[in-house]
């Protein structure tokens, strides 16, 4: 849940920002920019957080190798993304790597609900709505891609 509230917290306040004269968050596009980025800070962060960190190695699906090794790499891509979506000139690029990063990472989180493993004591978000979350963050990073 807090990385859906950051993705719209974040482009909502980017967003007002822009109307009160940011001139570098006028528009949708800048603010989603803003917002995703700010939703990659708190799933980056998460992979290195004490109190996420062993759960999100358990969430790797058992055949892939170094669970650890793959969650401390996807964390750092994930705050490198975060830093390249606020850079104009490689907004376009990161936010595709990102869609295809998410892409990726999805079976982690399937892996996780049908094997009732637990995030920091909660369930894991049941497959539904974690779908929709999914869809609505690749579709965001998409829109980014190609967007003005």
């Amino acid at each position: 849940m807090a990385p859906l509230i950051a993705l719209v917290a974040g482009t909502a306040l980017a967003r007002l920002a822009g109307l009160a004269g940011v001139a570098a968050l006028d528009g949708w596009h800048p603010a989603l920019r803003v917002g995703l980025a700010l939703m990659f800070v708190v799933t980056g962060v998460a992979h290195f957080a004490p109190a996420y960190r062993a759960d999100m190695i358990a969430m790797v699906p058992p055949r892939l190798p170094r669970p650890d090794l793959l969650v401390t790499v996807t964390g750092m891509l994930e705050l490198v993304g975060a830093v390249g979506l606020l850079v104009p000139a490689t907004a376009r690029w990161t936010a595709a790597g990102l869609a295809l990063l998410m892409l990726a990472m999805f079976p982690a989180n399937v892996s996780a609900v049908r094997r009732g493993l637990t995030l920091a004591g909660r369930p894991a978000t049941p497959l539904g709505p974690r779908t929709a979350e999914q869809i609505l963050f690749v579709g965001v990073a998409v829109a980014i891609s190609f967007g003005a």
